[in-house]
């Protein structure tokens, strides 16, 4: 494992609480249960628990146990015997075997069977097992981390999780904050992630975040937690250019008109509105037909044409709306901190930008 490329990041006193609990508890060879969403890291804590105790040099062995089906689960964690089942031909060791001495980490653990959890807990207890099909007890030393999303105290009281399994997990819970309780460690996260992205790509430096980007990334909830975060961002900077900081952070990359289920049948007539508009818009297309723009000489540098499009347009709708940046903002179609953040990318202050209808704490 990469260490340096799987560490938990922060400085919350939500996640110093966290690491300072996972710093006490390492060192024993309790079970130890993780509980918190999705995408807040209970893999990466665990491997912190493993590689702060004395097993650290031993194996350190990892399964979501959801990503498996029932019938193949017991053996992938008990292993079988040749002939256990069809096409059990050779012995295999299970996940408990090969990680003797070292640490498990099993994910997503209220999803196993009741049978599982009876076998889970006999090693827990006593340290022992069979494979599939054997008739040999073996003996294992192994530090089991489990680690969940569900509440198992209720599915405990509900009869869908073994109660005395629970107990024994439950030696001591680590539970992980969600992202959305760690405020200071978001645009700590996001800036790790995004250089990590920026050097993939080859860019010599990470030019930053605007305060636009920052602001969308403080504001949004993550339901999707740390994970989440890390999509966000690095399809940020793939987007982006290290010409310049990363403006825009697309938090639904399905958000689209054209998405599936979002747009109307080929038999839907359009709408009343849509049809008015078609119906107002034809004499002008017939009685005067505007000329085409002149074809650009190329070579040229897109960049810097588009540049100065916006430039121009948004210098003629402060004209327009005479310098009021609000009025501006409507008739662009932009919201008034979405035009404000147009005029801090192209600095265009002074005479280009001077009236904000005398409400500029917004943009605080």
């Amino acid at each position: 494992m990469n260490l340096e490329a799987d560490r938990m990041f922060g400085e919350s006193p939500a996640l110093l609480r966290v690491m300072d609990d996972v710093s006490r508890v390492a060192p024993l060879r309790k079970p130890v249960l993780i509980v918190g969403e999705r995408g807040t890291g209970k893999e990466l804590i665990a491997a912190r628990m493993h590689f702060l105790s004395e097993r650290w040099e031993g194996v350190f062995l990892k399964m979501n146990c959801a990503a498996i089906s029932d019938s193949l689960l017991e053996s992938e964690l008990f292993g079988h015997e040749p002939g256990a089942f069809t096409g059990a031909t050779k012995l295999h060791q299970g996940r408990f075997e090969r990680a003797n001495g070292g640490t498990l980490f099993l994910d997503e653990l209220a999803t196993t069977s009741s049978l599982v959890q009876e076998k889970i807990l006999r090693i827990i207890e006593y340290g022992e097992f069979e494979r599939l099909g054997g008739q040999r007890t073996l003996s294992v030393d192994v530090r089991l981390v489990a680690a969940t999303n569900e509440d198992l105290p209720s599915l405990a009281a509900a009869g869908k999780f073994r109660a005395d399994l629970l107990d024994r997990l439950a030696f001591d819970v680590i539970t992980l904050p969600p992202l959305r309780e760690r405020g200071s460690d978001i645009l700590l996260l996001a800036e790790q992630f995004a250089i990590n992205m920026a050097t993939s790509l080859g860019w010599e430096i990470f030019p930053g975040f605007t305060d636009q980007a920052m602001e969308t990334m403080l504001r949004y909830r993550w339901p999707g937690n740390i994970r989440e975060l890390k999509n966000a961002v690095e399809r940020a900077v793939y987007r982006g250019s290290p010409a310049g900081p990363i403006e825009q952070i697309v938090l639904d990359p399905f958000d689209s008109p054209y998405r599936p289920g979002s747009r109307a049948s080929p038999a839907t007539p359009a709408s009343d509105e849509t049809q008015q508009s078609a119906r107002s818009l034809t004499p002008a297309i017939t009685s005067e037909t505007k000329p085409l723009p002149p074809a650009p000489e190329f070579p040229l540098d897109l960049r810097e044409m588009v540049k100065n499009l916006e430039i121009d347009t948004i210098r003629a709708a402060l004209d327009k709306a005479k310098h009021n940046q609000r009025k501006a903002a409507e008739l662009l179609n932009l919201s008034y901190h979405q035009f404000r953040g147009y005029l801090k990318k192209y600095r265009l202050t002074g005479s280009d930008a001077d009236s904000s209808d005398g409400d500029d704490d917004d943009d605080q």
